[in-house]
């Protein structure tokens, strides 16, 4: 056959892709900087439009240390570092610094990517300046297995979505509390206010079933040498 064919890239797709692999090496730097060098890389999904990183860590990341490791990542977004690649042997690599993975194995020649305090053994695609990420953040970290954690995170075009996202809810909850200045303010006094009056249910509640009982008493009759009593009333069990 003589049929021609002619090969073109999705180049949105690609770009996206590259931003979340670029961001994918940042948060394993970020992981070992903030929770310590036994973090390593257990497992990884780099989409146009997620990603996902398994690691090392043996409990759950207070919220602290979330805020850490995102801000972390988006330090190093935004000191617009460009990637630099290099090719050595193994052994240079890990003597510049490299972080190789445990159990993977290598050729005679690697392909190192570097931008900013992180540098990896890697051959895949990757943005040319740490810019071309433009945010990161951390939207999950919960636990897949014994001693492993997984993140989930979102960067550059699905990160502008989730911010205007959050904020079209913002503006419809300040909408609900009726344009307050202060929304959160108000978040926490609505609360404070439903707490006191269950309280205040509560207490009636269990009023209304000491009255009932008062009540009751004075209806029961005998029968057949039996006090017997038969009545419906509206009043939760849990009240009396």
């Amino acid at each position: 056959l003589k049929d021609s064919v002619e090969l073109k890239i999705n180049t949105e797709r690609r770009n996206n892709t590259r931003a979340y692999h670029s961001a994918t090496h940042l948060l394993h730097e970020s992981l070992r900087r903030v929770l310590g060098s036994h973090v390593t890389q257990k497992g990884s999904l780099v989409e146009p439009s997620r990603l996902r990183f398994d690691f090392s860590h043996m409990k759950p990341i207070p919220t602290d240390e979330i805020d850490k490791i995102e801000n972390f990542v988006n330090s190093m977004v935004s000191k617009k570092s460009d990637v630099k690649t290099r090719l050595m042997t193994p052994d240079e690599a890990v003597e510049n610094g490299a972080l190789a993975l445990f159990g993977e194995k290598y050729g005679d020649t690697v392909r190192t990517i570097k931008f900013g305090c992180s540098m990896e053994l890697c051959g895949g695609t990757h943005v040319e300046n740490t810019k071309d990420i433009w945010h990161f953040i951390l939207l999950h970290e919960g636990a897949v297995a014994s001693g492993v954690r997984r993140i989930e995170a979102i960067t550059g075009e699905f990160a502008k979505d989730f911010f205007i996202s959050n904020s079209n809810k913002f503006k419809e909850i300040k909408k609900v509390l009726q344009n307050t200045k202060d929304p959160l303010k108000s978040i926490v006094t609505i609360q404070e206010e439903n707490s006191d009056l269950k309280k205040q249910i509560q207490t009636l509640l269990k009023e209304k079933g000491k009255n009932l009982k008062t009540a009751l008493k004075n209806e029961i009759s005998e029968m057949n040498g039996v006090n017997f009593l038969a009545k419906q009333v509206d009043l939760d069990a849990n009240g009396i």
